[in-house]
């Protein structure tokens, strides 16, 4: 098991802050499935309908995620959640790529719960994960071709150095069709409690384990 933990920083200034993990080993990642096809598409398409009519400061999750960014100083309008940017895609009509059963799943979890949900590739990970607030000594080059600093931002880090957080995930550790061990984070609902986190996990890993075979743990740390 991976070791994760946040900084007291965090603890400090985010006393309802929790972190959801799944790790999984020896899985086959591949074009997505019909069926999850299937099933991503037709829940972009229910989510476009219902955000004609719906502004997403309606739901909670957007909401309080958009106001803890605003607590450790990062400006939400300006460096959005990445649930929010999944879901401002598709309130402009803009369907979501297929990529690959990974990552497709893993932004069908994150438009579902409306969370920011990172996956990496557990293999290219270096020693215990720590998530804590960054300076401006923390980059990387995001999945989106930018370099991003982190200063006042969330940001996950391992030996080597940062490699995730809540708006945009590093290049180093993407996951690929050559992942074959990986590891799911969830930033949970703030207001969301412990045992409800704990089954949200839960019911994520094991469809994404019904997808991609092999063994999983999970767990939620909110301390």
């Amino acid at each position: 098991m991976t070791q994760l933990s946040f900084s007291p920083i965090i603890a400090d200034t985010l006393p309802e802050f929790k972190i959801g993990y799944a790790t999984y080993h020896d899985i086959v990642v591949e074009n997505s499935p019909q069926m999850v096809r299937g099933r991503y598409q037709f829940y972009q398409e229910t989510m476009m309908m219902d955000l004609e009519e719906t502004n997403l400061s309606k739901f909670n999750a957007v909401a309080e995620w958009r106001s803890i960014f605003k607590r450790i100083g990062t400006d939400p309008s300006r460096y959005r959640p990445s649930s929010e940017a999944l879901l401002r895609r598709l309130k402009k009509g803009t369907p979501l790529p297929l990529i690959h059963s990974a990552a497709d799943i893993n932004n069908l979890l994150s438009l579902q719960y409306k969370i920011p949900i990172g996956i990496y590739d557990l293999d290219q990970v270096k020693g215990a994960i720590t998530i804590h607030i960054g300076d401006e000594s923390h980059s990387y080059e995001g999945l989106n071709g930018r370099s991003v600093t982190f200063n006042n931002k969330l940001i996950s880090s391992d030996g080597v150095g940062p490699f995730g957080s809540p708006i945009v995930d590093s290049k180093r550790t993407v996951v690929t069709e050559e992942t074959q061990n990986a590891i799911q984070l969830f930033y949970i609902q703030p207001s969301l409690p412990t045992i409800e986190a704990e089954k949200l996990v839960k019911a994520s890993s094991e469809m994404f384990n019904q997808i991609h075979g092999g063994r999983f743990q999970y767990g939620v740390i909110d301390r």
